[in-house]
C-alpha cells in the first residue's frame, strides 16, 4: 500500500512538471510572437504611406471567355493574375478555362442570363430566363457548373432581367453554395438582389465596380480606366471588368499599358484572394 501512494505521487509529481513545462513553452511563444507583432508595426509605421497603398487592391476581371473571342490570347499574356468568365457550352469552354487556370488565373462560369431589353438568341445555349421552370433553372445552372473546368464562382452574363429577380437567383445561388461556389455581380442593374439574397443563403458575394469597355473604344476604355484610378483612390478594394470579342485587343492593350500605375495604387489581386480574406478561411473554396 505504501508502495502504491509513493508510486501515484511521483506519477502526479511528473505530470507537475509536463504540465509547467508546456505552459513555459506556450508563455515563451507568445511572448515571441507578440514582439514580432511589434517589430512589425514599428517597421509598418515606418512606411505608413507605402502601406496605405498596399492595403488597397484592384481585381481584373474579363468576361466572355469560350467561344475563341477576339482578345483572348493577349489577355491571357496579360503580366498580372485575373478573372477569366468563360461562357459554358461554347466551342472553346474548355479550352480556354484549361488555359487560364494553367497560367493560374482564377476561372468563373460566365453564367447568360436574360436581360430586360434584348433577344434571347443573343445569350448563348443553356441561358437562365424567366420562362423557366424552378426544376429546370436549377438544371441548368448545374450543368453549366461540370461544363466550366476548374471553376470556383460564378458572374452573370448579361441579367438585368434575372438579377432583380429575387425568386429566380434564391435558386441560382442555392445550387452555388451547395458547390461550394461564390457570386460576382456583374452589376448590369442597378436594383439587382443578387447581394441581399447571397448574404441571406451564406453565399459569398463579390460586386462589379468600373465596366471598362462598355464602348467600344480606346478613348472611351482609357476614359474608364480614368474611372478606375478614382475609385481606387477612395476605395479599399476595387473590382473592374473587361471584355474578350469586340473590344478584346483594345482593351488587352489599354490595360497592357495601365497596369503599372494602377499597381501604384493599389495591389492586384485575385477574386479568390478577395474571398477567402472575406470569409476568413483559406480552404473556403474549391479547386483553387
Amino acid at each position: 500500500m505504501r508502495k502504491q501512494q509513493v508510486d501515484q505521487t511521483k506519477q502526479q509529481t511528473r505530470w507537475t512538471m509536463r504540465a509547467r513545462i508546456t505552459i513555459a513553452c506556450a508563455l515563451f511563444i507568445s511572448a515571441i510572437s507578440v514582439l514580432a507583432d511589434n517589430g512589425q508595426a514599428f517597421a509598418q509605421g515606418e512606411g505608413q504611406e507605402k502601406t496605405a497603398a498596399e492595403a488597397r487592391t484592384v481585381t481584373i476581371v474579363i468576361d466572355d471567355f469560350g467561344n475563341n473571342m477576339t482578345g483572348t490570347e493577349e489577355m491571357l499574356k496579360l503580366p498580372v493574375k485575373f478573372a477569366a468568365a468563360v461562357m459554358p457550352f461554347m466551342p472553346t469552354t474548355k479550352q480556354d478555362a484549361e488555359a487560364a487556370y494553367r497560367l493560374g488565373h482564377d476561372v468563373l462560369i460566365h453564367m447568360p442570363m436574360e436581360p430586360n431589353h434584348g433577344k434571347k438568341s443573343w445569350l448563348g445555349p443553356g441561358a437562365i430566363t424567366s420562362d423557366l421552370s424552378d426544376a429546370e433553372i436549377r438544371k441548368r445552372v448545374e450543368d453549366a457548373i461540370a461544363d466550366v473546368p476548374h471553376a470556383i464562382g460564378m458572374n452573370n452574363h448579361m441579367g438585368s432581367k434575372i438579377t432583380t429577380n429575387e425568386h429566380i437567383m434564391r435558386i441560382v445561388l442555392t445550387v452555388c453554395k451547395e458547390h461550394r461556389l461564390f457570386f460576382l455581380d456583374s452589376k448590369t442593374a442597378y436594383r439587382s438582389v443578387v447581394s441581399k439574397v447571397a448574404t441571406e443563403l451564406g453565399v459569398p458575394v463579390l460586386e462589379n465596380d468600373v465596366f471598362l469597355d462598355d464602348v467600344y473604344t480606346v478613348e472611351h476604355i482609357s476614359k474608364q480606366v480614368g474611372v478606375l484610378r478614382k475609385h481606387m483612390e477612395t476605395d479599399d478594394h476595387t473590382i473592374t471588368i473587361g471584355h474578350v470579342g469586340p473590344p478584346g485587343l483594345k482593351t488587352a492593350s489599354v490595360l497592357q499599358q495601365s497596369i503599372p500605375s494602377m499597381q501604384s495604387l493599389a495591389t492586384i489581386v485575385k477574386l479568390s484572394d478577395l474571398v477567402r480574406a472575406s470569409m476568413g478561411d483559406p480552404l473556403v473554396l474549391p479547386n483553387s
